[in-house]
């Protein structure tokens, strides 16, 4: 006899979250905004070169079937009937760049990931092309020129990559971000897929007009783009076509975000002067600035926040983009070995309780906010005999929040109103370490949501609100209130701004590493080229071997 369907009260609505270093898709209650069930599967990211990184389109589409049918087994499991699911949100790792065949629905090229680096020379190039007392790239992208964004991605593909210069000649090529390559598959691919991106996304590509919200020509001619591969630009909330197979099969597909916008929704930063900090792959602190577009004096892009729904107006945001935060505790575990797993940086962290003098710059992809340094490099300094891998590992937590403190500065010169607090999310805020060091490193508190996956949430809000779906409420007195964590600072003002220093003195040593050799080039690695990484896990190496050879325990 088959079990009873449990009562859910209120429609629920399912998200998909693409991230840099996985996937997964999360069902919530539209009415008390509580997380049903979920899945997460991890992704490879490839890495062909230094400073390249790529990944297969087809996996991370495979990835994002099988959360989906994976979730929907779950829920079942708890009898809940899945038909009760009225919409899908799509939320996604930004600037990552995709082309595709239209005809066949194949990749042309590996997805080249918002941390690739091979296009340095691409925007030193293209940066002598800029008049000095008129940058209409960034004025009208509200962007600096760099190897983040998706346009010079593009415009290094349709140079090197064969392949797709035919299929461009041809008329089969399509681009998108993430999401883009992800609505149109679901949305039937080959068969009617809808090939269309949100404003969020389309404003990190340095080729979407931030102030008309339009493609601009002016760009895509300076970047040489054709503009006949590029999607549509829809709203972040909207009906863009129906699920083609699969369990949900006919449910909409109407929320898209990219993630930090999403985390900004999720987060509920409606009103001017809210801001969070979402700690992933990266670390990205959005602050609302509201309906007009504020450009940063101290290195910050100014990006479109969200816009939710076809008619609403939009809404923008500065924001500062760390490019390591996450990823350093997998380097850690990945490449040096000295953790298992993730959680185990807080354990051997906790251990020591400080670094030990031990200072750690993560610019495995250059330097971001605010620096914008493609030339520097990952350092770690102030090592002595003492220092061992539970000190590496605090000096890793440490680099994420000292980074955060840089662009939080940053921000509150450019709003002028200091921030008295930082809302926080993404997945290594369940690192209490990690919430502690940021508290007292920016000597305010930390204040964290008790269900950190807030960017699946924003991502189902914008989805659940669209006109034609109308089951989640955005009106102030309806969104349900998170219940919160909150970090108080443990430190004294003085002994923060001393590290605090003190890392400013580290990240200038890491800068100009870089001077010749540029990325793209194929030839090989010579010792003089080797990563100032190598030299110092060498050095930790011959330091360690002596230490047992000489008999010092």
């Amino acid at each position: 006899m088959a079990a009873p369907k449990t009562a859910v009260v209120g429609p629920l609505v399912g998200a998909v979250v693409q991230g840099t270093d996985s996937t997964h898709f999360t069902v919530f209650n539209s009415k008390t905004a509580e997380l049903l069930s979920h899945h997460q599967v991890e992704l490879t990211q490839e890495f062909p070169k230094e400073g390249w990184v790529e990944q297969d389109p087809k996996e991370i589409l495979q990835s994002v079937y099988e959360c989906i049918e994976k979730t929907c087994e779950k829920l079942q499991e708890l009898s809940i009937d899945i038909s009760n699911i009225k919409a899908i949100g799509v939320s996604n790792q930004r600037e990552t760049t995709v082309i595709w065949d239209k005809l066949t629905g194949e990749p042309l090229y590996n997805a080249v990931v918002w941390l690739d680096l091979r296009t340095q020379s691409t925007v030193e190039t293209l940066s002598k092309k800029i008049p000095g007392s008129n940058n209409f790239v960034k004025s009208k992208t509200g962007l600096p020129l760099s190897t983040y964004f998706s346009a010079v991605k593009l415009r290094w593909i349709l140079d090197n990559v064969r392949k797709v210069q035919k299929a461009v000649e041809e008329g089969r090529a399509l681009f998108g971000t993430i999401d883009s390559w992800l609505i149109w598959s679901l949305t039937g691919g080959v068969n009617g897929g809808i090939h269309c991106t949100d404003v969020t996304n389309a404003s990190r590509t340095m080729l979407f007009n931030i102030h008309s919200l339009e493609w601009d020509k002016k760009l895509c001619n300076f970047f040489e783009i054709p503009m006949d591969i590029l999607p549509k630009v829809w709203s972040s909330s909207e009906i863009y076509g129906r699920m083609k197979t699969g369990a949900l099969e006919g449910v909409p597909i109407s929320g898209c975000l990219g993630d930090q916008s999403a985390a900004l929704v999720g987060q509920m930063c409606f009103q001017e002067g809210q801001a969070k900090n979402t700690y992933g792959t990266g670390c990205f602190l959005l602050c609302n600035t509201g309906h007009k577009c504020v450009f940063s004096e101290h290195g910050l892009l100014t990006t479109v926040a969200y816009k939710l729904g076809k008619d609403k107006p939009v809404c923008y945001a500065l924001e500062g983009s760390v490019a390591i935060a996450g990823a350093v505790i997998r380097w850690l575990r990945d490449n040096l070995g000295i953790i298992k797993t993730s959680e185990e940086s807080e354990k051997l962290a906790k251990e020591v309780g400080t670094s030990y003098g031990c200072y750690f710059i993560p610019a495995f992809s250059g330097l971001y906010a605010p620096y914008w340094e493609p030339t520097a490099r990952g350092i770690i300094c102030g090592l002595t005999q003492f220092t061992n891998k539970s000190h590496i590992a605090f000096a890793a937590l440490e680099a994420i929040c000292f980074q955060t403190r840089e662009i939080l500065d940053a921000m509150n010169h450019d709003c002028g109103i200091p921030l008295t607090r930082l809302q926080v999310d993404g997945g290594m805020t369940n690192n209490k370490v990690l919430m502690q060091l940021q508290a007292d490193i920016l000597h305010i508190p930390v204040i964290k949501a008790s269900m950190p996956e807030t960017t699946a949430l924003g991502a189902a809000m914008a989805a659940g609100a669209a006109e034609g779906v109308d089951v989640w409420s955005l009106k102030p007195e309806d969104l349900s209130m998170v219940m919160m964590e909150r970090f108080e600072p443990q430190i004294k003002a003085t002994e923060s701004e001393i590290r605090y220093s003190t890392w400013k003195k580290a990240v200038m040593k890491s800068m100009g590493w870089v001077t010749t050799q540029p990325p793209e080039s194929s030839e090989p690695t010579t010792f003089s080229s080797l990563p100032l990484g190598f030299f110092i896990v060498t050095s930790m190496i011959m330091l360690i071997g002596a230490r047992y050879i000489s008999g010092v325990p």
